[in-house]
């Protein structure tokens, strides 16, 4: 080894480049791997860097990766040394376009200005291959095979700008053939679903076809329309014991549009629309486990929100405006026994503001509401229609504060204040004279 090869040797030790580099270095010299014009050019570089930052000491990686010499040194590494020297080095990470993650793949594969190019292998964090197979500008081209985290294969075929594109196979837990066929833009286009027993679940051409998916224990789950692959169209979903629990729409595998739900007993439980998977959006009804009506009206995402209508055994019991959940917001309508009981407004599923009680149909109560009870102004109304008391209401009390008494006859009785109910002065005396 002449000087200048000693003198490399010191400078890389120097900088703490990492050992099995400088073995390798070392080895390449004495196997005269390096001409003479390549030493002094790494040589030459480093001065180059140190005089830039005054002289103080540069470490080397940062130093020779900028050379030609250092990739045909990194050639010649194995993964483990490879990593040594990238993961501390986010520079080099940057050039390269890669993470420490996926830069494991080098060891197989080659790139060409910092993109995969030709064969290689991607790992996952546990060192374990996912991928083995072509590149092209970075992205999966050509034929591939696809690994799941314990190793087993799950897909083997062409691809095309990083998606399965042409003839392909994907593979159960128990690395039994589950699709063979064609795919076209990371789609399912042309071939057969398998169950586990070897079954034909699934035929699909040009991207449409009639399938039946079923669970590991060989349940029926779905049947119905496909398109690209996925659910669309119309389809019907069972439970574990084959009963029915949906039927209706559905677009890119998701339910959206109309449909029906059942509960184990196989009774209606809900009929209306779908959007993106979510029950519900727009108009709906929902029924309890007897089959009775219990709500129709306006829904938004899975919640009832807008016009509405509430049923208990078969009658109705509110109508009006919900949001986000909640009976009621805005104006409403209470019913009881098919009788209106109350009209006016809510707020958080409360009465709030002004509002009517009424009772065997006629009027008892006309006036403001806060947290449910009369609060504020307002007027009581016997069963006949008359007026029989008006002032201020406080927590439900009548009366707390002025207010004003009549009789049968709409005669004034009283005026003044009221605590609690009870009157705080005395009755006016009032002479009526009949002519």
């Amino acid at each position: 080894m002449n000087n200048k090869h000693k003198l490399i040797l010191d400078k890389i030790k120097n900088d703490n480049i990492t050992e099995n580099l400088v073995n390798k270095i070392n080895e390449l010299i004495r196997e005269n791997k390096f001409k003479e014009k390549k030493i002094n050019k790494m040589e030459i570089e480093i001065e180059k860097l140190k005089e830039k930052n005054n002289n103080n000491s540069i470490n080397l990686k940062k130093s020779i990766q900028f050379s030609d010499t250092f990739y045909k040194i990194f050639s010649y590494l194995d993964i483990k040394e490879k990593l040594n020297i990238i993961k501390y080095n986010k520079s080099y990470q940057k050039k390269l376009k890669i993470d420490i993650n996926t830069f494991k793949e080098i060891s197989g594969g080659k790139y060409i200005i910092g993109e995969r190019n030709g064969k290689g292998k991607e790992y996952n964090k546990n060192n374990n291959i996912i991928f083995v197979g072509e590149y092209l500008n970075g992205k999966r081209n050509r034929k591939g095979k696809e690994y799941n985290d314990d190793g087993k294969l799950i897909f083997e075929g062409e691809y095309l700008k990083g998606k399965r594109n042409g003839k392909g196979k994907e593979y159960n837990k128990d690395e039994k053939v589950a699709f063979e066929g064609e795919y076209l833009n990371g789609d399912i286009w042309n071939g057969k679903e398998f169950d586990i027993n070897g079954n034909i679940v699934l035929d699909i051409k040009n991207g449409y076809g009639q399938g039946k998916i079923y669970d590991y224990n060989g349940n029926l789950v779905f049947v119905g329309e496909y398109l690209k692959g996925k659910l669309n169209r119309k389809g019907k979903e069972y439970n574990n014991n084959g009963d029915l629990v949906f039927e209706g729409k559905y677009l890119n595998g998701k339910r959206n549009g109309k449909g029906k739900e059942y509960n184990n007993n196989r009774d209606l439980i809900f009929e209306g629309k779908y959007l993106n998977g979510k029950k519900w959006n727009g108009k709906g009804k929902e029924y309890n486990n007897n089959g009775n009506l219990i709500f129709e009206g306006e829904y938004l995402n899975g919640e009832k929100n807008g016009k509405g209508k509430e049923y208990e055994n078969g009658n109705l019991i509110f109508e009006g405006e919900y949001q986000n959940g909640k009976k009621w917001n805005g104006k409403g309508k209470e019913y009881k026994n098919g009788n209106l009981i109350y009209d006016g407004e809510y707020l958080n599923g409360e009465r709030n503001g002004k509002g009517k009680e009424f009772e065997n149909d006629n009027l008892i109560y006309d006036g403001e509401y806060l947290n449910g009870e009369r609060n504020g102004e307002g007027k009581e109304y016997n069963n006949n229609g008359n007026l029989i008391f008006e002032g201020e209401f406080q927590k439900g009390k009548k009366w707390n504060g002025k207010g004003r008494e009549y009789n049968n006859n709409f005669n004034l009785i009283f005026e003044g204040e009221y605590l609690n109910g009870q009157k705080m002065e005395k009755e006016k005396n009032i002479m009526i004279v009949i002519i």
